[in-house]
């Protein structure tokens, strides 16, 4: 069976294609290299004999109108190629409670990506993660000023990007949902916490100052907004033991 990954070469998507790989499967792991998806060249090449895609791309640009543009012309460009493809299954990576938080550019973004995925008419499945652990530290960075740093204490249950991974292959080989799937963490933690307990372990001097009013990404967001209201796939790796890896 063969497998288009697009976005194969960034975070997730390389784990996932690893991952299928060693599972004997023909993958191809496309990158913006190969495929453009805002101009359409290389889709039908890389698509050619494709049973199954998984869209793992995202915008170059988290600027509003950018992000938007992004997932709205890329769908207007994937979507026709997937079709005359004859693709059966398509698996998008999303994320949880992105329908809350419309107040936020980049969640309207993958609100409208989701639509325009149940409107293609090709079979699909809406993987939506929580946050990674990859992207704490980074947080961390835009939130510091000095030798502090300034970040919410909004309620998380972060994953893995290896346990992302490993469910999204999973889900590729699996009968369309033509749905949603969430994917979570094992644990719940609020995001001042996780920064301080990153800073610890890497003996990082910053201190970590909680101001509730930062929200995420600057805006307001409900109390479990980031949380599922159920994880049908969790992580197993909690994040303790996945900083003792990072820093060991």
């Amino acid at each position: 069976m063969k497998i288009v990954v697009l976005g194969g070469t960034g975070l997730i998507g390389s784990k996932v294609v690893r991952i299928l790989q060693e599972q004997k499967h023909d993958v191809l792991a496309a990158s913006a290299k190969t495929v453009d998806l805002m101009t359409g060249r290389g889709l039908d090449e890389a698509l050619r004999g494709a049973q199954v895609v998984v869209d793992l791309t995202n915008s170059p640009s988290f600027e509003d109108a950018a992000v938007l543009n992004f997932f709205e012309t890329s769908a207007h460009n994937l979507f026709p190629a997937e079709s005359a493809a004859g693709v059966k299954h398509h698996v998008a990576l999303s994320i949880v409670g992105a329908d809350r938080m419309t107040n936020l550019g980049y969640m309207r973004a993958k609100v409208a990506q989701e639509k325009a995925i149940k409107a293609s008419g090709i079979p699909y499945t809406i993987v939506r993660a929580t946050q990674f652990f990859e992207f704490i530290g980074s947080l961390a960075d835009a939130g510091t000023q000095g030798g502090t740093v300034r970040v919410s204490n909004v309620l998380m249950q972060p994953i893995a990007a290896e346990d992302i991974a490993g469910a999204v292959a999973e889900i590729a080989l699996e009968a369309p949902r033509n749905g949603y799937i969430n994917v979570a963490g094992p644990e719940r933690r609020r995001l001042d916490e996780l920064a301080r307990e990153l800073l610890k372990a890497k003996n990082d001097p910053r201190q970590v100052a909680t101001d509730p009013s930062l929200g995420y990404f600057g805006g307001q967001v409900p109390e479990n907004a980031l949380v599922p209201d159920h994880g049908e796939v969790l992580g197993t790796l909690r994040f303790a033991d996945w900083l003792a890896h990072q820093t060991g």
